[in-house]
């Protein structure tokens, strides 16, 4: 059973929201209070880094050579409910659904509009006891969605689904965006964004500055020290990277028996660069019963009509 947030309780950790943004960038010991001129510098060292550096405003990215790995072979423990978290319902259609209209119809649909290709291969990376129910799924849209095994651990899965995406592919695809289906609310500019940050430095991944301050601790009972906020940043899904570094991080990380925490520390084990591109704060990932309230009120204050991609083969 899901515990449902009050609407009052979701409007109230909306606005502790926005004010945490604009907190998380002013200086230590300055108070909202304090002079306006205070405010405007904080306010616009908040806005400095809203515009990708590679794509503008308006350029549009084409993404005939981008293939997408979705991860949804996660058991989201952490829920407490009687199914892995990309199944669960949000607005009546699964988590995973969103994801998938995401791909291979609003994305596509967005590129189209704008005169380039949308992205050729999307691979769903998936427990196979799940894949009859989706067969369906990658039989309507044949060509363009594969299923691939998950790994023990997040890499692994990663790597199956590379695997799989290069295979089906046959070396169309110069990029892969890997992405969490347990991220349900990331929108078409975003990885528009992210997409076009990647072909201009190799790799690239969504982000937000941290909000919150962050205490390191040896033991987990005394403070060490406090992290300066202002370097901080909370990394989010897709992250986009060159399919040929990728697969050269792999062999390191393999070689030298490297531990790795997401997709893009293995471009940092080579010692290349990764671009942050910002992102929004919107696009958190479904971990407690909690995120899918706060993430269902975002979906209705987009006014959003999810799509259920069964009922659509209908």
């Amino acid at each position: 059973m899901i515990r449902r947030i009050p609407t009052f309780f979701l409007l109230i950790w909306t606005l502790a929201a926005s004010i945490a943004v604009v907190d998380a960038f002013l200086p230590v010991g300055t108070s909202r209070t304090q002079s306006s001129s205070s405010w405007g510098s904080a306010t616009r060292r908040m806005a400095a880094p809203e515009k990708s550096t590679t794509n503008g405003d308006a350029a549009p990215v084409d993404m005939s050579n981008v293939g997408f790995v979705l991860l949804a072979g996660g058991t989201g423990s952490r829920m407490k409910a009687n199914m892995p978290k990309q199944f669960l319902e949000l607005k009546g259609v699964p988590v995973l659904h969103h994801s998938l209209d995401l791909f291979l119809n609003q994305l596509p649909a967005m590129c189209e509009a704008k005169g380039v290709s949308g992205p050729p291969v999307v691979v769903l990376v998936m427990d196979p006891k799940y894949h009859p129910d989706y067969q369906p799924i990658v039989d309507k849209y044949e060509g363009r969605l594969h299923f691939a095994l998950p790994g023990e651990e997040r890499q692994g899965s990663v790597e199956n689904g590379l695997s799989k995406l290069v295979e089906v592919s046959e070396g169309g695809c110069e990029y892969v965006a890997v992405h969490d289906s347990a991220r349900p609310l990331v929108t078409p500019t975003e990885i528009e964004q992210v997409v076009a940050d990647a072909k201009g430095y190799g790799a690239a991944v969504l982000g937000v500055p941290s909000k919150s301050t962050i205490k390191e601790s040896e033991d987990g009972t005394l403070v060490l020290r406090t992290i300066p906020r202002a370097r901080l940043w909370e990394v989010h899904t897709p992250q986009v990277i060159k399919i040929d570094t990728l697969q050269r991080g792999f062999a390191k990380v393999e070689a030298e028996n490297l531990e790795v925490t997401d997709d893009v520390s293995i471009v940092e084990a080579l010692g290349e660069p990764v671009k942050l591109t910002l992102g929004e704060y919107t696009n958190l990932k479904i971990t407690t019963p909690e995120d899918m309230d706060v993430a269902g009120a975002i979906l209705d204050d987009r006014g959003a009509k999810p799509v259920d991609m069964m009922a659509s083969l209908t």
